[in-house]
């Protein structure tokens, strides 16, 4: 038995974790909701009983004996809190983009890399969620033939932006005007996630880029990205093309990925078999499909992969984390 808390309780990732727990049943002693002070007072249910939602400060941690917590804070907030919980000996599994960079934290999707859970981190890096889906669909790529090369392109549904993405695509669909996007996103592509950096590509595409070289343990990867958003509620699709380093027989990525855990193989293209963002939303695998040798190149692949950008790629990779951890 442990005690758990929730940082960011009541946003849609704090409700996403909140949900698979409920799933999960784990052995769970005492749960505690955080969230900021509108949301404080305010009755949460989880399991059939009523919690009161307690204000996120360093006074309302200590003294309680948490055991983990699970962050669903925006990285600022995140900076703050979660070495404000170490200094209690919270362990803290954080969704936020704040330490996933940090060479002293490990980033962690435990299909891929469990072992770095053994190091002695109070904080513990979840990647972002057009990441987690990537590295889960390639790794059985990269551990049988090796990657030289990868090229990334996301289709990533509003959820990804929060509650105001959903509101923006909602309101757009009825004529209103965009009030979050720098453009109408309903009946539209946009191709720009957060903020533009000096040389072009966005902190979204350079995040991939990192956080891939950083999970492999390998930052000679040449990775390149382009991040849209597209007007979906739910679930990314990402079109990946490789370069592997070792020639491959495409029976053998098929059975490959047919194999590995995590992966829903999903291709028959005979049939209209494809992963799409409806195929997974809502699901806890990674739907890879569209596989197909790119010829252009030596040792080249086309994939695609779908993935519940809120659950696998939010709040179920943090709960893995957290269940490797009680193990």
């Amino acid at each position: 038995m442990f005690n758990l808390a929730i940082f960011g309780a009541t946003g849609l990732v704090g409700q996403k974790m909140k949900l698979i727990l409920e799933e999960k049943k784990l052995p769970i002693n005492n749960i505690y909701f955080f969230a900021s002070e509108n949301s404080a007072g305010k009755n949460i249910s989880f399991m059939g009983k009523n919690y009161i939602i307690e204000e996120l400060s360093e006074e309302n941690l200590k003294n309680k004996d948490i055991d983990f917590a699970l962050s669903a804070l925006d990285s600022g907030l995140a900076k703050t809190y979660a070495p404000i919980a170490a200094k209690y000996n919270i362990i803290t599994i954080d969704n936020s983009s704040a330490f996933r960079m940090d060479d002293n934290i490990s980033l962690v999707v435990p299909e891929i890399n469990s072992e770095e859970l053994k190091k002695d981190n109070l904080i513990i890096a979840s990647p972002n969620c057009s990441t987690i889906q990537s590295v889960i669909a390639l790794y059985p790529i990269y551990k049988k033939y090796g990657i030289k090369r990868i090229i990334y392109t996301t289709y990533q549904a509003v959820s990804g932006s929060g509650v105001n993405g959903i509101s923006d695509l909602k309101t757009g669909i009825w004529g209103g005007d965009a009030e979050f996007y720098p453009h109408q996103i309903a009946y539209n592509i946009i191709p720009h996630i957060d903020d533009f950096l000096d040389d072009g590509y966005t902190k979204e595409e350079m995040k991939m880029v990192n956080e891939t070289r950083k999970i492999f343990n390998n930052n000679d990867l040449k990775i390149t990205a382009t991040a849209a958003r597209v007007p979906v509620f739910n679930s990314h699709l990402v079109a990946i093309n490789v370069e592997t380093e070792k020639p491959f027989n495409l029976d053998d990525i098929f059975s490959d990925f047919r194999n590995e855990k995590g992966i829903v193989l999903y291709d028959d293209v005979k049939n209209n078999i494809y992963p799409t963002p409806l195929d997974s939303a809502f699901k806890d695998e990674v739907y890879v499909g569209r596989i197909r040798r790119d010829n252009s190149i030596e040792n080249g692949l086309n994939l695609m992969c779908a993935a519940d950008n809120t659950r696998k790629g939010a709040a179920l990779n943090t709960i893995q984390i957290l269940e490797n951890l009680i193990k």
